[in-house]
């Protein structure tokens, strides 16, 4: 709609560089949304890095190449437009590349690292403090800018995978205000609105995650969330774990009246969606009741579990939240869980010590019986063991998600 706009403005006499531009953004754009599934956490951050960096570049160019001088107010929006797109530009680099793995998912920490980082925003909000008392000052602006997207590599650089469904949204808004902003620098009541839209809805699901997560702004921004912790590895080791092959999982499912499926991240990484849709028709056929029960941090963006399971074409009824369900656990006769560790762990009710003691969590442990498949034991992404995989009624099904529920749809099948 805004490039349609565009268009007609009727000072446009010229089309050739929009057409240019048009074309070699299709040519970038297009292969970039054609990404599995599993990706489009990535390819959303990778999103707002690209809507950052253009607020950010025209916000720039109005600073540079406007056709008129800047006043003072007009520098102050100038300058909070461009940090701000600046820092979204990278910190979302940066988030992307932690969820496709080419970075260290795992928080990078070191001594006074929150100092370091909020000096480095309070240099670049110094920066803009000069450039307002002296808008003609030039040499300033690109250091403004340099310490901006300096300052989004150290913001999300320290926080771990965990908390990356928390990051992605606050990006998010991040680059909404940046574009609301640009729009009082070019004086369009169009992009304040949309951007204003964006950054305020992106800004309130982040409240809304980090409340299902029990957790604070603070915490999830400069807590270090997600670091290895050294204490679980030896309890790991002194404790006993029972694994079940594909038949006698499907033995057991085949048994059950109630079945709630618990889809997470693994699910995702191995692109089991569909073989879970066919292990829900073939256990809906046998009489069994199946639901999906959906925390809503689970995965590695808002939405994430609900958006893979209806690409699978799952009934959009099977699908409970948390609150709704957590109540059914006693009565469930199996609990499955597929690729999901944090959301799951009864720590969270029980260890005051751990890191993630009073988040919300899927009580799973109080099904008659609970079957977790899982690569390994290997704990996820908060970095701490989960105590469920020791319990006597818990049975680990050691393997890819995708291929051991299609071991189980092909035992069920054939029965």
């Amino acid at each position: 709609m805004a490039v349609i706009a565009t268009l007609f403005n009727p000072e446009l006499v010229q089309y050739k560089w929009i057409i240019i531009s048009l074309v070699i953004g299709a040519g970038v754009g297009v292969p970039l949304g054609m990404v599995h599934m599993t990706a489009v956490p990535q390819r959303t951050a990778l999103s707002h890095a690209f809507g950052a960096m253009s607020a950010a570049i025209i916000g720039i160019s109005e600073y540079y190449v406007g056709t008129r001088q800047v006043t003072r107010f007009e520098m102050g929006e100038i300058s909070l437009e461009v940090i701000i797109g600046s820092l979204t530009f990278t910190g979302s680099l940066i988030a992307a590349g932690k969820l496709q793995e080419v970075l260290p998912q795992r928080p990078i920490v070191y001594r006074g690292q929150n100092i370091v980082s909020l000096s480095i925003l309070a240099g670049a909000l110094g920066l803009a403090v000069a450039l307002v008392v002296n808008p003609t000052n030039t040499i300033l602006f690109p250091i403004m800018v340099l310490v901006a997207l300096i300052f989004g590599v150290m913001l999300v650089t320290p926080i771990g995978g965990a908390d990356m469904p928390t990051v992605i949204s606050l990006l998010n808004s991040y680059a909404g205000f940046s574009a609301a902003l640009l729009g009082f620098v070019l004086n369009s009541k169009v992009l304040v609105v949309a951007g204003a839209l964006d950054g305020s809805s992106g800004f309130i699901l982040s409240v809304i995650m980090c409340k299902a997560m029990n957790r604070s702004f603070t915490n999830v921004m400069f807590g270090a969330f997600g670091q290895v912790q050294t204490s679980a590895a030896g309890v790991k080791e002194e404790r006993v774990v029972r694994s079940a092959t594909p038949e006698e999982a499907a033995s057991i499912l085949a048994a059950a009246n109630k079945v709630v499926v618990v889809p997470g991240y693994g699910m995702a990484v191995a692109q089991a969606q569909h073989k879970v849709r066919e292990l829900y028709d073939l256990l809906t056929k046998k009489g069994v009741d199946v639901r999906f029960a959906i925390h809503p941090v689970a995965g590695r963006m808002p939405g994430h579990m609900n958006v893979l399971l209806a690409e699978a074409d799952i009934p959009y009824d099977r699908l409970v939240e948390m609150d709704e369900i957590n109540g059914d656990f006693p009565q469930t006769d199996v609990a499955l869980i597929i690729g999901a560790n944090d959301v799951t762990n009864p720590a969270a009710r029980t260890d005051q010590s751990s890191p993630i003691f009073g988040m919300p969590i899927l009580d799973v442990d109080k099904a008659h019986t609970v079957m977790v498949i899982k690569r390994s034991m290997n704990p996820g992404f908060a970095g701490i063991d989960n105590p469920l995989y020791y319990l006597d009624q818990t049975l680990m099904l050691f393997g890819d998600a995708k291929q051991f529920v299609g071991s189980i749809v092909k035992e069920l099948g054939g029965h």
